[in-house]
């Protein structure tokens, strides 16, 4: 259920499309006045005073507590929900698909302030499309009044933001009419004036954007008794000495990841020409505006969902030239829970080629990314084995070039009332297209053959598909076997099909399975069993204890079976259907030696590609193979990655094995190996949620030295996620731990990490206090890379705090440190500390002499993330010697830096910069 509430216009709620009557206009203004604050506590008595204000009525708490009760009943029970809290109220949203529209909007806006170019503009214009109208339109009453002027300059804001975006990526001449008219609505509005002139310059009118220039200078003379703001002058000055940057082309863009993420077209597709039909001419009546179509293909397991959308997608490639997007959603899957729509989202963004490294961390944020990336985009998006409307709606794009296909065994209502999707419902095949596929297997003469044994095999699979297929495999690797005899074995197994096709499959895969030789039916019970949606060959040997050459021969007599897909990366898979016999029957084999084999098999390769890496990272000791069980070789960092990248599902899941079977040690070891990967890739959730289960594992195990590990890695994850109170908590057991133990080392290392937590929360005191303590303890055990490490961490802190000389003493003896125990990164911190220290004590010359040594240590390690915080520093000793050119040349480029990093807030502090305004002291340490 999708349920969404508007207040950038009337005051609004829509249930999966359709309006809710939300009652008068107090009661209206209840809603807003919740939603305003959605998901906080607004007490009674200012909710009341927000409503009526100085007009209250002697019964105003009890004519509240009506108010609330009517908009209860107005809304979905298990949508929104109004609810008492510390004597107020709080409109609770649960869940992605229920939203107030100025939450979106400045989620929006927030999430375009890390974008650039196209992506920027795509986001930026859907959050000013967001607006209805006026907002709270009917809504009267002095806080409405207030809420209203600061809602329409935030959305002034927004349509500012989107012209500079549009700026930015080149445009010009087509903003003019747009520009105009909000020039004369407001007039002496400087940054509307800027962006006219350069607008005005681009398109070839100088003069009049001279013009315009001394035109708005007379009236803010006349009328405020000031010139034009220092950005204006600039931006004239410069349009004066026709400064060829303002009307150079942006630099090209990089060239669009093309997905290609469509499974191999079915081998053996027969029939269905109504149903293909009637996709081509869904997609033919979007007319050229290439509105959404959405179908949703529903119809029981096994019926042919996916071979229909895969193979109608395959004739119809030259309609979809930006790429075509797939993902299985496994809504019905006996592995396991369906996925979640944000692992789906993350997956199309990997698959768009969006840079880890600014992929967002909130969930929404990321749905933003991906609809912005696939904006103006013709391109297919194959959603298959959906399991309702709330896993689906994450993941449609929010325009209007993209063609979209769901399959489900659900009806997916919501989908089908909000977006007004075609919904393609697919039957049993008739004993025509029954036979057809019979024909195309086994060949015309051999089905005319025997025509009672044909219609004796069709008529036990009644039209489904995948029995069919399985039949016809096992006939078509039998050719000398008359169809008859089949017939006859189906007979005898004494099962009768009922009307329900899908209860037909059981029977034909039980006599599928019994005529498997019995280390084929071990395999496929193992398959059904595995952990993850796939599985590689190296794994599957590693499950099954066979030699790879033999394994493979067997995959490939299951797959000759029609038991087993094979995917176009070599990886392997069972329909759902499939896999849940398989697991039925796997009871009765021996599995959990098997499975222990895998996840060892897992956890070995995990370790070795997360050394390639991280080379400095403390390796495991891990419990040895099975014999004849080998990890998977990874020949270096590139393989390293990409290995991670196809088994980062599978890996999880083999966790989840692991806890499941109470192996504690492999479940935190699991968590470890995967850490440096989901850091690099943006899987900051992840590895939360990895390490989460690597604590409650730590608790079964009773160990003191996992104990401390798994507690300093959480709290780190934590930290990385931005949760500071949780991050401290945790950090703080560790360090409790690390002292009970006596372990200086382990205490060392979470005083390191409690140092960057504070730091991060700008409590420059505690973060030396933990800075203190670590470098003590370093020097005490003999570490001195990380001794002049934290020696430059607690000099940053120290500068912080106004002790200047202190601090430059402990960056020189981390230097001479670094010189005898080379560390390139830490040497390039220690001289951006310096230059801070420098530029703070008046040194401005020295301080940019020790940033530029800083930046050509960073640019040779391609650190970029530490570059951009070295360009914002330096860029304060620039202006202060007067080299203001200098100055906003490495702002901008640390601008940039921050925008393609996704940093949002670092980005807005350097924007505060170039405009002119004081950095707040929100500067970084560095890292």
């Amino acid at each position: 259920m999708t349920v969404e509430l508007g207040v950038l216009g009337e005051v609004t709620a829509h249930v999966d499309g359709r309006v809710v009557d939300l009652g008068p206009a107090r009661q209206r203004c209840v809603l807003a006045a919740l939603a305003v604050d959605a998901g906080r506590v607004v007490p009674a008595d200012q909710l009341v005073e927000r409503v009526w204000g100085a007009d209250t009525p002697r019964r105003g708490r009890a004519t509240l507590q009506s108010y609330v009760s009517r908009l209860r009943g107005a809304l979905p029970v298990d949508g929104p929900g109004i609810v008492l809290r510390s004597g107020g109220y709080a409109l609770v949203l649960d869940g992605a698909d229920h939203v107030v529209d100025l939450h979106r909007f400045r989620e929006l806006r927030a999430t375009a302030r890390g974008a650039t170019g196209g992506q920027a503009v795509a986001l930026l214009t859907e959050a000013v499309a967001l607006r209805r109208g006026e907002p709270l339109t009917g809504l009267t009453g002095e806080w409405a009044e207030a809420v209203r002027d600061e809602l329409l300059q935030e959305l002034l804001a927004a349509d500012q933001d989107l012209v500079d975006a549009r700026l930015r990526a080149g445009d010009g001449e087509d903003l003019l009419a747009e520009l105009a008219a909000r020039a004369a609505r407001h007039p002496l509005d400087e940054r509307t004036a800027g962006q006219y002139l350069l607008a005005l310059h681009r398109s070839g009118r100088t003069a009049d954007a001279l013009r315009h220039y001394q035109r708005l200078r007379g009236r803010l003379v006349e009328e405020l008794g000031a010139d034009p703001g220092p950005r204006l002058r600039e931006l004239h000055q410069r349009i004066l000495a026709a400064d060829s940057t303002l009307s150079v082309a942006p630099p090209a863009a990089p060239p669009a990841v093309v997905p290609r993420q469509l499974p191999a077209t079915p081998a053996h597709f027969t029939g269905r020409a109504d149903e293909l039909a009637s996709l081509t001419a869904t997609l033919d009546e979007s007319g050229p505006d290439r509105t959404v179509v959405i179908s949703a293909i529903g119809g029981t397991g096994g019926i042919g969902k996916t071979w229909l959308a895969v193979h109608w997608a395959h004739q119809r490639l030259d309609r979809f030239p930006d790429g075509q997007l797939f993902v299985d959603l496994r809504g019905f899957s006996p592995a396991g829970a369906p996925m979640a729509s944000a692992a789906a989202v993350r997956g199309f963004l990997d698959a768009l080629g969006a840079d880890p490294g600014r992929i967002p961390v909130d969930p929404h944020a990321q749905t933003a990314l991906f609809r912005s990336l696939v904006a103006g985009r013709r391109m297919l998006i194959v959603l298959d084995n959906a399991a309702g409307t709330e896993q689906v709606l994450p993941l449609l794009p929010g325009g209007s070039s993209c063609t979209v296909l769901i399959t489900s065994r659900a009806t997916l209502t919501g989908v089908l009332t909000r977006h007004s999707a075609h919904h393609l419902a697919l039957g049993t095949m008739t004993d025509d297209e029954a036979r057809a596929v019979l024909v195309r297997r086994l060949g015309a003469d051999r089905v005319a053959a025997e025509p009672d044994a044909v219609a004796e095999l069709i008529g036990f699979c009644d039209g489904l598909p995948l029995a069919l297929g399985i039949i016809a495999a096992r006939a078509h690797t039998h050719p000398s076997v008359p169809l008859a005899e089949f017939a006859a074995d189906l007979r005898e197994l004494g099962m009768a099909v009922l009307e329900e096709p899908s209860t037909g499959v059981p029977t034909v895969l039980s006599w599928s399975y019994r005529v498997l030789t019995p280390e084929q039916q071990r395999v496929f019970c193992l398959l059904g069993v595995a952990p993850g949606p796939d599985i590689g060959l190296p794994a599957v040997a590693a499950l099954t204890g066979l030699p790879a050459t033999r394994a493979a021969r067997v995959l490939r007599d299951l797959q000759d079976a029609s038991l087993l897909n094979r995917g176009p990366n070599g990886r392997f898979s069972m329909h759902d259907l499939i896999r849940r016999y398989a697991t039925e029957v796997a009871e009765e084999q021996p599995r959990e030696d098997a499975l222990r084999r895998v996840v060892g098999f897992y956890l070995h390769t995990a370790n070795a590609a997360d050394q390639l890496l991280d080379p400095r990272r403390e390796p495991l000791e891990l419990d040895p193979l099975d014999a004849g069980c080998l990890p998977q070789p990874v020949p270096g960092f590139a393989a390293a990655v990409a290995w991670f990248d196809t088994e980062h599902l599978n890996l999880q899941a083999a966790q989840q094995t692991a806890a499941a079977h109470l192996w504690h040690r492999q479940v935190w070891q699991l968590a470890w190996t995967l850490g440096i990967y989901q850091l690099r890739r943006g899987h900051r959730r992840d590895r939360v949620a990895v390490w989460q289960a690597g604590l409650t594992a730590a608790g079964h195990l009773r160990d003191p030295a996992t104990d401390l590990l798994v507690h300093r890695q959480l709290g780190n994850a934590y930290t990385e996620l931005g949760w500071h109170d949780e991050a401290v908590d945790h950090l703080n057991r560790a360090l409790a731990l690390a002292r009970r133990q006596d372990d200086p080392a382990g205490e060392a290392h979470t005083h390191r990490m409690l140092a960057w937590a504070w730091g991060l929360a700008h409590d420059d005191e505690r973060a030396l206090d933990h800075s203190t303590s670590a470098l003590e303890l370093y020097r005490a055990i003999g570490n001195p890379t990380w001794e002049a490490h934290m020696l430059n961490s607690a000099s940053w802190y120290i500068a912080r705090l106004g002790d200047h000389d202190r601090a430059r003493d402990h960056c020189h003896t981390a230097l001479k440190l670094y010189h005898l125990n080379p560390d390139p990164d830490g040497e390039a911190a220690t001289w951006d500390t310096l230059g801070y220290i420098d530029h703070s004590s008046g040194l401005h010359a020295e301080a940019v002499g020790h940033y530029r040594r800083a930046q050509a240590l960073l640019r040779d390690l391609g650190a970029l993330v530490q570059v951009a915080g070295t360009l914002e520093r330096l860029g304060e000793p620039h202006a202060a010697l007067g080299q203001h050119a200098e100055a906003r040349a490495v702002w901008r480029e640390a601008l940039e830096l921050y925008r393609d990093q996704g940093r949002d807030d670092d980005a807005a502090r350097v924007q505060r910069l170039l405009d002119g305004a004081d950095p707040s002291g929100e500067t970084q340490p560095p890292a």
